[in-house]
């Protein structure tokens, strides 16, 4: 998905689930968005973390 696209289901995914949500970028150049707990981290670049708490 586009960067546009991971904000956006990242702060849907926030306030809806009410948890962190990371975005970020693969090894393949794309985007994604999971909870910030599920994120292991060897394969992908964190791009930003959206709190539905902040």
């Amino acid at each position: 998905m586009s960067r546009k696209d991971a904000y956006a289901f990242a702060a849907s995914l926030a306030a809806t689930l009410m948890v962190s949500i990371v975005v970020f970028q693969a090894g393949d150049g794309t985007f994604g968005a999971v909870p910030a707990d599920e994120i292991d981290g060897d394969e992908v670049q964190v791009i930003a973390e959206v709190d539905p708490w902040a």
